[in-house]
């Protein structure tokens, strides 16, 4: 078949924007249900409702939790651990799950025909739950409580019978002590609880303590030791192996490694000592990197860049590798010789699949998408590094991909840098159809690792700490510029794009550069000052480490800020923004389509009813991905095919 030579960026493509909304729906958080697997899923077409499924009689999905009912805990705002399965006394599976719009706990007993959720903890109290997992005839679950006093935080149990539906004191604290806790395991015996806490102003992946206490007659820690940990050390995710040691993660080499402590002696043992990381950020509560298979068996995953799977023996630290051909791995309920794992790679799509531990095959049981395009038309992910030896900048690289076209002779396609939120974060290779909408119709991306991105060491975490809006800048300018001195990339049609954190860097690189022809923000960062005044508790402190402390670094703030910098900015910006959003609230946004219109410069603010953070609903989804495009056409000189055309204002 001869391609048809037409400009990059004009070509036409199977994957509209359409089929992103509607044939996308994330799937994640599987669970085994007696011979069942259920599991969480998006629903962009029911306005971004989290709902959970499972396979029906004719093998298509069905749903467990009937509308409206939506499974997602504001707990630290990301949540985590907002549901899980529970079985008592050999009866039918009963789903717990955390619902949004009240963020009461409910249960649903779905051996009744048209069972209605009912619910376990109080109306109106100001109380969320996170983590949710069953302990006996109670769920044990961190909580937080809002109330005019001010946030407070603890691990708690919640009975299975419903009696704290209107008893609030039914619900029984075990133990709080520390503004966050995460991770609570009681030990087998049920005699002790381990956690994880922190403090104000360490995030997760600076500094957190791994603590151990006594649980008395009434249910209760009254005393704990720590065993490990500190403002400068990250300890993650304990499990127990006996009832006397806890395997944890720890980063105290500069790698989030695993280890092995006696709970009587506090001193960790190295299971392997290695230049990878075994763990990650923890930004929704109830992320595990790890899964004891028994007492001398770890399934794990390192990370360098991509994901690799593998069995650790707790007695030799020999690594046996497990070639899963996907290269993001999280592993989730395990039933024997099985378990439940999530992630994909750049030509696999990302989703929910069980993996035979014997034969180590992968099976599917839901993928994010319903319709994967034809191969030839998703693009490969290239592993890049730019930058210097001394200051790496790690990458994947996706050129433009469609069987159908053929760029002119000498035409250098434009490419789109995406920014990765958080920013203590990361990007990995995966099967992304937005990426595939650009690639598809002539537009390269490149997804950058910037300094400060987790899965490359804590050194490489740590570069990002008091630089934000620097380091990341600098080395996003890096990459986009390597790109264009290879040839790779056409250096006058470069454009950025991130949400949040990265929509914070899409606005710093565009008042600080003049490497970019325009740049897209998704709720992004605009100044630092109200911001910190306006955030949520969770990431309230979390610019002391990416900035300074205030009233210290106040200048900074104000330096910074690309709000404070619009004069250095002289390309067209595209904002868009969720009015419910609460981390980063809709002001960030308007402040700075403010400045824009003082200044008179090309540029179109679209805000969403009813989205928060990250867009859930397919009419979101439609609408900003044809925005951007239009977008990028007009500011970049050609015309995409079948997208309205965005107005912009000066």
């Amino acid at each position: 078949m001869t391609s048809r030579i037409a400009p990059y960026g004009t070509w036409t493509s199977p994957i509209s924007a359409e089929s992103l909304a509607g044939s996308g729906h994330p799937v994640g958080g599987g669970a085994y249900a007696g011979d069942e697997v259920w599991w969480q899923e998006l629903r962009p077409t029911e306005g971004g409702r989290l709902s959970i499924r499972r396979a029906g009689a004719d093998g298509e999905p069905v749903d467990v939790l009937p509308v409206p009912f939506n499974a997602r805990t504001r707990v630290h705002e990301y949540g985590g651990g907002a549901w899980t399965v529970t079985g008592l006394a050999d009866g039918p599976p009963v789903l717990v799950f955390a619902n949004f719009d009240d963020q009461r706990v409910y249960r649903l007993d779905v051996d009744t025909v048209d069972a209605v959720p009912s619910p376990l903890t109080p109306e109106g109290l100001g109380m969320r739950f996170a983590e949710l997992q069953q302990r006996g005839a109670e769920i044990i679950a961190v909580r937080e409580t809002h109330s005019d006093s001010g946030l407070s935080r603890d691990i708690v149990a919640i009975p299975l019978d419903g009696s704290a539906a209107s008893d609030a004191g039914r619900i029984r604290s075990i133990v709080s002590g520390s503004h966050f806790l995460a991770s609570p395991r009681i030990s087998p015996d049920g005699t002790k609880l381990a956690w994880i806490a922190w403090e104000h102003p360490q995030m997760p992946w600076d500094g957190t303590e791994l603590r151990v206490g006594a649980i008395d007659e009434g249910g209760r820690v009254i005393d704990w030791r720590t065993l490990a940990g500190s403002t400068t050390e990250s300890v993650l995710q304990p499990e127990w192996r006996g009832d006397d040691e806890l395997f944890v993660i720890s980063d105290r080499t500069g790698w989030w490694n695993l280890y092995l402590v006696e709970v009587a002696g506090a001193e960790l043992r190295p299971l392997h000592a290695a230049s990878f990381d075994f763990g990650g950020a923890l930004w929704m509560l109830g992320t595990t990197w790890y899964t004891v298979l028994d007492a001398d068996r770890l399934l794990t995953v390192r990370t360098f860049g991509t994901d690799q799977a593998a069995i650790l023996d707790v007695r030799t630290g020999e690594l046996t590798d497990l070639p899963l051909d996907i290269d993001s791995i999280s592993f989730g309920a395990r039933r024997g010789e099985r378990i439940l794992v999530t992630g994909g790679s750049a030509v696999l799509a990302s989703g929910l699949r069980e993996l035979d531990l014997q034969t180590r095959a992968l099976t599917d049981i839901r993928l994010s998408v319903d319709d994967l395009p034809d191969r030839a038309y998703l693009p490969t992910a290239v592993a890049r590094t730019f930058g210097t030896e001394e200051r790496p900048v790690h990458t994947f690289v996706y050129e433009p991909a469609n069987p159908d076209f053929a760029a002119p002779a000498g035409e250098r396609p434009p490419f789109v840098a995406f920014v990765h939120g958080g920013p203590t974060s990361r990007t990995v290779p995966a099967v992304n159809p937005t990426i595939a909408y650009f690639t598809s119709r002539g537009i390269g991306v490149v997804d950058i690792n910037y300094g400060g991105s987790t899965g490359y060491g804590r050194e490489y975490r740590d570069r990002l700490r008091g630089q934000w809006g620097i380091v990341d800048v600098d080395d996003t300018v890096a990459a986009v510029r390597g790109l264009a001195e290879a040839g790779i990339a056409d250096g006058h049609r470069l454009a950025i794009r991130g949400g949040s954190a990265g929509g914070w860097t899409v606005l710093a690189s565009l008042t600080q550069s003049d490497v970019f022809a325009c740049g897209a923000s998704y709720f992004g960062v605009a100044e630092l000052t109200l911001f910190a005044a306006e955030t949520h508790d969770f990431e309230s402190r979390y610019l002391d480490g990416l900035v300074g402390p205030l009233p210290e670094a106040a200048d900074l703030y104000e330096q910074r800020a690309p709000l404070n910098n619009v004069d250095g900015l002289s390309c067209p910006v595209l904002l868009l923004q969720g009015l419910d959003d609460k981390i980063v609230p809709p002001s960030q946004a308007e402040r700075f389509r403010d400045a824009l219109q003082a200044k008179g410069l090309r540029h179109a603010y679209l805000a969403y009813e009813g989205e928060s953070h990250g867009f859930r609903r397919a009419s979101t989804i439609i609408s900003a991905t044809e925005a951007e495009l239009s977008f990028y056409g007009q500011v970049m000189g050609f015309v995409p095919v079948d997208v309205p055309v965005l107005p912009l204002e000066d």
